[in-house]
Order: C-alpha cells, then sequence, then structure tokens
C-alpha cells in the first residue's frame, strides 16, 4: 500500500539537502509547502508539480503560524556554519526551533523532522554544536509532539560547500593547501542518503521519538578526505599541516573575509570528532555511498544535473 499524501512544510527548502528532500517528497506525491525570503532561490523547484512557494520570513512566529496552517508535518533544515549580523547561530538553531515547536503547538501540527548535527551537546567547544544541542532541547521537551531528530556527519553532493570548496583551493593554489585540524575524523555521508532517512522517518512511525545518527561507510580524517577530492576531481594536492597555534591565526583571518570561508568557532568544531557512535541508517534501512564511489562524477565535470531535470524536461 502506497504512504498516504501528506501536507509537507520544509523551511530551509530551497537549500542543498532541501532541494533534494523536496524533490523526493513530491516524487512519493506529497503537497509541499516552501518557504523562501528571496523567491529567486526557490525558482529551481517550481518544476515540483505538488510545490508551493511561498515568500515569507520564518523568523517571524505570526508568519510561521500561517505557513504550518493545514500541514501534517514540518521538516526544519534551516542551519548555518557562520553567524553573519542578526543569524547568529543562537537565533538560527535554538530560537527557531523554539518559535518552530509553539508555533506547531497552535497550528495543531503533530509532526516535526529536525535537522541537527554530530557531536552537538551543551558543553561543546563551539557554539555551533552548542546551539544545536539548545535547539534539540527545545524539540523534546515540547510535549505532545512527535519528533525525530537526525545528526549527520559532514554532508557531501553535487552542489556542496564541502568537496567543491577543497576542489576550488586546490585548484587556486596548484594543489598546496595549509590545512587545521588535518588528522579531525569525519564519516562523510552523500546528500542521497540523507534525503532518503527524512523520506522513510516521515513515513515510519516508529521512528517518532528517535534521534538518528547519520554517517557514511569511510571514517577519515580531514586530510583523507581533501586527497580524495583531489583524488576525484584529478587535482594536485599536497596538504600541509598546521598546529594549533598556526591553524587560530588562519581562522582570525579568514573569519574577516568575504564569506568567512574559516572562522575561529569552525575551528573549535574541529576539535571533536564527527563520527557515528551508533549506525542510524541502518536502523533506517540505508546502505550509504561512500564518497570515492560518486564524487568523480560532480568534480571530474561529468555531473548531468540535478535530480529535477526530469521534471524540467516534462515540462
Amino acid at each position: 500500500m502506497a504512504p498516504k499524501a501528506l501536507n509537507v512544510c520544509v523551511l530551509g527548502g530551497t537549500g542543498f539537502v532541501g532541494t533534494e528532500l523536496v524533490t523526493r517528497l513530491a516524487e512519493a506525491g506529497h503537497s509541499v509547502r516552501v518557504p523562501t525570503r528571496h523567491v529567486a532561490r526557490g525558482n529551481h523547484l517550481k518544476v515540483l508539480p505538488t510545490l508551493e512557494l511561498v515568500v515569507a520570513n520564518v523568523h517571524e512566529p505570526r508568519v510561521l503560524g500561517s505557513l504550518f496552517d493545514g500541514m501534517d508535518v514540518v521538516i526544519n533544515l534551516i542551519g548555518t556554519l557562520n553567524e553573519h549580523g542578526r543569524a547568529t547561530f543562537r537565533s538560527v538553531h535554538a530560537d527557531l526551533a523554539a518559535k518552530v515547536v509553539a508555533a506547531m503547538r497552535n497550528a495543531r501540527v503533530p509532526r516535526l523532522l529536525h535537522m541537527s548535527s554530530l557531536g552537538a551537546a551543551p558543553d561543546a567547544p563551539s557554539e555551533y554544536l552548542r546551539s544545536k544541542a539548545e535547539a534539540e532541547r527545545h524539540v523534546r521537551s515540547t510535549e505532545g509532539l512527535q519528533a525525530t531528530i537526525f545528526r549527520p556527519s559532514v554532508i557531501f553532493g553535487p552542489d556542496d560547500t564541502l568537496t567543491n570548496r577543497f576542489a576550488r583551493l586546490l585548484k587556486m593554489s596548484a594543489g598546496f593547501l595549509p590545512l587545521a585540524r588535518p588528522h579531525a575524523r569525519f564519516a562523510p555521508i552523500y546528500l542521497h542518503d540523507v534525503a532518503k532517512a527524512f523520506v522513510r522517518a516521515l513515513e515510519d512511525a516508529r521512528t517518532i521519538g528517535n534521534t538518528y545518527e547519520l554517517c557514511g561507510p569511510d571514517v577519515m580524517t580531514l586530510a583523507e578526505l581533501v586527497r580524495q577530492t583531489a583524488s576525484a576531481g584529478g587535482l594536485p594536492c599536497h596538504v600541509i599541516p598546521l598546529p594549533d597555534a598556526l591553524a587560530r591565526i588562519q581562522a582570525l583571518v579568514m573569519g574577516l573575509l568575504p564569506g568567512k570561508p574559516f572562522t575561529m568557532d569552525n575551528f573549535r568544531s574541529l576539535t571533536i570528532d564527527s563520527v557515528c557512535r551508533e549506525n542510524g541508517c541502518a536502523r533506517l534501512g540505508i546502505n550509504p555511498v561512500s564518497l570515492h564511489a560518486v564524487a568523480g562524477t560532480w568534480l571530474s565535470g561529468r555531473f548531468a544535473g540535478r535530480h529535477l531535470e526530469a521534471y524540467r524536461h516534462k515540462s
């Protein structure tokens, strides 16, 4: 029997993970409402037949109430790796989560799927991870909320800011890359597997109340991740490990640059490993794809386009 079609509001639906997830939800027959401050950011989603794109500021409680009207499920993917002006870690992660669960309660929306991060904890070394933990606390402490939390390691995919950023840096520097915390460990997870985890949880009531750590099949250091990126893109690679004292200086300087490519808070996050303690993918029946198996399809220029291309052709 096909799962029941649901009305789903996806916060962060125009972004990297959101685009893949919204596409899969539409393919499964669900009606999807995606708020965005700037409609141009969601133009690529307009080919989806069950999509409603709404111009809205999700940080306004009354706006959230309107967005959640008539919804069966809310999915919160919104997050930031760096602070920008009023968009602080606290406002984007913890404060927004509190507003979301309050608006859901008022709108009588029962189900929430919430994106967090591996390493989130009240005593974590970075404000990013501490604010993620605070957001989780708001979700877990809301009485009657049917919530599922996801804690992925770093996520890779065709439009990521992980492998693509390293590839750009390697091209610009003739392959020489001074690297902070080169021995920090990760278990990179494929974008498609993260989206698959959300869809499976949405369609399985047994996931309510659970937290799922999402990791790929391979644990690697940051230096190994850079080298795999270089190999997939056919790029030269000479990693220059930085001692922590120099890495802190690098973070202070790069944190002043446009886009903040690397900050002190990023450095602090790297002081703990981003690897799973339990296999959330296995619990959801997902066999995750490895980085080396697919990264060459976009880093070598062979990537044929987004998952949305099928809809564009139909249109």
